[in-house]
Parts: structure tokens; C-alpha cells; sequence
């Protein structure tokens, strides 16, 4: 039963999502194939109907840069022109009608198991199969070829099995970020949403008494009431496509720009300099709690994990309808460095996008690490 579900499930498992397109690795993989076998059809001696079968291998040209968007295609052409060479093999047994050069139908097996369906993976393999038995057949293959030919092939789909495998696991664990993001999101709502609420009930509360009083005050609490609602709606909008999984019971307000300087430090190593500019009340708090969230992300990374460092800067400043955060240190960086796909860096790019802004990092023009952010004021509705 065991060996049945599995089955299935690779029957009915998708292709694989991300794969690239095509690109110059590619061309140049076409170009140094097409070379090979015309230098090695036009010199190899003793080979049996030369041009026909230099033609047939070229036949693998235009299924190399086919072999992600159809992988079960190229396979087929690629393996049923080795098919074809091993059946003038067959007719001709006195001569030699390989080339050496189209070993290149390992890359198409590859690409088959990598980027295939399951249902590709199942009809082309078993296509493979029938084709590698008529080669071995026509070859007279010895015992030590024949297993050297298997293990080869098993080596070949282990490998792309392993590379999709953890593919797939890697784009699971960047679903879980963004789910642990959303997660953290919807709580800081429900705590923004508690907060507002709790103070329309006392501003209502406050309103009864005071309009047995004072009729014409009124209206000034139902304004105030009114103002209250208004922000929380628009809170609520902003995060409307957030699934909340907990139960959150803290209704404090969650720390936000204003709580920045209390990352700063002189007396430690590194020294962190924290420095706000332009009007930066109000913001929306899904906003202001972003900000701060992600430059004390930044800075645990930088503390953490960059070499040499003796300074971190975070800098906050407002341009127009958006605020930027930059965090930058003075840490080594090895040249044309590029981020590591961490889980933080997922993290903080993925609360960016729920908000409607975007984020960066890198090396800086002048060394170090930079992180930069840009989140609009009010957060997308």
C-alpha cells in the first residue's frame, strides 16, 4: 500500500514552480554541443554513415533550450534520437555509429526529473528505460558496462531528484515566513484595533454622562468617536488580506519609531547611532511598527553576523507620502557579495510587500551591509 501512494503521488505531483528561462548558459550549452559533434563527426575514424548520423545528433539542437519548459519533449527527442543510432547500430554491427558528444542526453534526463510532472517523469523515464536496453543490446554490452551504464543513469535522476526535493522544501519554508509575517501582522492589528476600541468605549462612556449635563458637549464626544472609528477601519482595511491564527491577549500599543533611540548605544561594540528626521507622527501603525521591527531585525544581523563591524547606523526620514529606513555598517563584505537568502531577510521583505512598500539589501557603495526600506505613511488599504 505504501509503495501504491507513492506512486500516485508522483503521478499527480505538478511541475515544479521557479524554473528559469532560458539564458546564455543555455546558448552557450547549444553552441558547444552543435562544436562537438561536428569536430568529432568529421575526425573520429570508422564511423559508419557519418553525415546522417552527425544530422540525427543535431537533432538534440533545439531540444536543449526546451528542456525546463518541456521537459518531457526534449526528452523525447533527445533519447529517441539515441534510439534511432542504436537501431542503425543494429543493421550495422561491423561498424560504429556513436558519438561520444551525445552523452548531452543526460542533461535532458536531468531536466526531465528535475523540472517534469510527475506523469513526464513517469512516461519519460520508462521511454528512457526501453531506449538505454536497446543501446545495451546493440552495443553488446559486458557486465561491468552494463552496470556502469545503470549506475550512471541512477546517479543522473538521484541528482535532479535531490535539486527539485529541495527546491520544494526551501519554497515551503519561505511560505512559512510569510505566514509567520501575516501571523505577527494580524496581532499587532488586534492589539491597534483593541487599543482604538477600548477608547471609543470610554470616550462613549463619558459621553452619557456629559450629555445629561452638558448637551452641546456632546457633540465634540460623538466627533472624537467618530475619529476613533475612522482610524480603526482604515487599520483594518490595511490588513484585510492577514489571517490571524492565535489569540493575542496583550492590548498594549506596539513599539514603534519613537522607541528607536532606545537602540542606540556608545558604550558597546558596535556603537549604534540612531537618527530621525522629518515629521514622522502620524503613522499608520502597522507602519510604525513595521519600521521598527525591521531595523531591530537589521541590527541583530549586523551585530550577529557581520565581520569586523564597529558601527551601525539606522537612519529614519519621511519623503512626502513615504518614510525610508536605512540601517548601514561599516563591517567587511567580500565584492559583488550578494544577500543570503536568510529567513530574516524573507521575513522583512514579506511585511514590506504586505504594507505596500519594498526593501532592499546589500553591500554599500562605500563597504559594509546596507538595508534599506521604504514603507508609504499609511499602510495599503
Amino acid at each position: 500500500m505504501v509503495t501504491v501512494r507513492r506512486r500516485l503521488s508522483l503521478w499527480d505531483e505538478p511541475r515544479p514552480a521557479g524554473a528559469p528561462p532560458v539564458g546564455r548558459l543555455d546558448w552557450l550549452l547549444v553552441g558547444t554541443y552543435a562544436l562537438a559533434v561536428l569536430v568529432e563527426g568529421v575526425l573520429r575514424p570508422g564511423l559508419a554513415w557519418r553525415y546522417p548520423v552527425m544530422a540525427l545528433a543535431l537533432l538534440l539542437v533545439p531540444a536543449l533550450p526546451w528542456r525546463r519548459d518541456r521537459p518531457l519533449v526534449a526528452a523525447l527527442v533527445g533519447w529517441g534520437v539515441a534510439g534511432l543510432l542504436s537501431v542503425l547500430q543494429l543493421t550495422r554491427p561491423a561498424g560504429d555509429v556513436g558519438l561520444d558528444s551525445m552523452t548531452a542526453v543526460l542533461v535532458l534526463l536531468y531536466s526531465l526529473v528535475r523540472w517534469g510532472s510527475g506523469r513526464e517523469i513517469v512516461a519519460g523515464t520508462a521511454f528512457v528505460t526501453v531506449v538505454v536496453a536497446l543501446g545495451m543490446y546493440a552495443a553488446s554490452a559486458g557486465g561491468a558496462e552494463l552496470f556502469g551504464g545503470i549506475a550512471l543513469l541512477l546517479f543522473v535522476v538521484a541528482l535532479a531528484a535531490v535539486f527539485r526535493y529541495r527546491a520544494d522544501l526551501w519554497r515551503r519554508q519561505q511560505r512559512e515566513v510569510r505566514n509567520e509575517e501575516r501571523v505577527a501582522l494580524a496581532r499587532e492589528l488586534h492589539d491597534t484595533v483593541a487599543h482604538h476600541v477600548s477608547a471609543i468605549a470610554v470616550q462613549a462612556q463619558a459621553g452619557r454622562v456629559v450629555a445629561g449635563v452638558q448637551p452641546d458637549k456632546a457633540a465634540e464626544v460623538l466627533a472624537a468617536i467618530e475619529s476613533e472609528a475612522s482610524r480603526t477601519l482604515s487599520e483594518m482595511r490595511s490588513m484585510v488580506r492577514v489571517l490571524r491564527e492565535d489569540e493575542a491577549v496583550a492590548y498594549a500599543p506596539q513599539r514603534g519609531v519613537a522607541d528607536l533611540p532606545a537602540l542606540a548605544r556608545a558604550d558597546a561594540m558596535p556603537v549604534v547611532d540612531v537618527s530621525l528626521d522629518g515629521p514622522l507622527s502620524p503613522l499608520a501603525p502597522p507602519v510604525d511598527a513595521a519600521l521598527y521591527r525591521m531595523a531591530q531585525e537589521s541590527l541583530t544581523n549586523a551585530v550577529r553576523h557581520a565581520r569586523g563591524v564597529t558601527r551601525v547606523g539606522i537612519h529614519v526620514c519621511r519623503e512626502g507620502d513615504v518614510v525610508r529606513l536605512r540601517v548601514s555598517d561599516d563591517g567587511q563584505t567580500d565584492p559583488g557579495a550578494a544577500p543570503e537568502p536568510g529567513f530574516g531577510l524573507l521575513g522583512m521583505t514579506e511585511r514590506a510587500h504586505l504594507l505596500g512598500g519594498s526593501m532592499s539589501a546589500g553591500p554599500g557603495p562605500e563597504g559594509g551591509w546596507v538595508v534599506e526600506a521604504v514603507l508609504p505613511v499609511q499602510a495599503l488599504a
